[in-house]
């Protein structure tokens, strides 16, 4: 509960702390943010500068920072799972970090050290 809330209120902080800073707080930040200012420039009057509040551009604030909270919310569901099962047994998660090299696969670096003692 206290990570989903804290998902809603600040999500780019909530992916930091919970989740994968690496994977996609950058974005979710920038969703996050331009919510924030669409929000505050629709109480002045949004781009067309009507008398009091630009409902267009409030509903672009809420769906900016609704988008960036499901996101994080989702993020952080992802990585809980990916460390529940590290060894990717139940492929239940989306965003498996583990990628299993096949047999056949040769070493990159032996490649390259053929290439070198010739």
């Amino acid at each position: 509960m206290k990570r989903s809330a804290f998902a809603l209120i600040a999500p780019p902080v909530a992916v930091c702390r919970y989740g994968c800073a690496g994977c996609c707080a950058a974005p979710i930040s920038v969703f996050w943010i331009a919510g924030i200012i669409s929000l505050i420039y629709a109480f002045f009057g949004g781009p067309l500068g009507v008398e009091g509040i630009s409902l267009g551009t409030l509903a672009l604030g809420a769906a900016l920072w609704g988008i960036a909270a499901v996101w994080a919310e989702t993020v952080i569901r992802n990585v809980e799972e990916d460390e529940n099962d590290p060894e990717c047994e139940t492929r239940s998660s989306t965003v498996c970090r583990m990628v299993r090299p096949r047999a056949d696969d040769s070493d990159p670096m032996d490649e390259v050290k053929k290439f070198q003692s010739r």
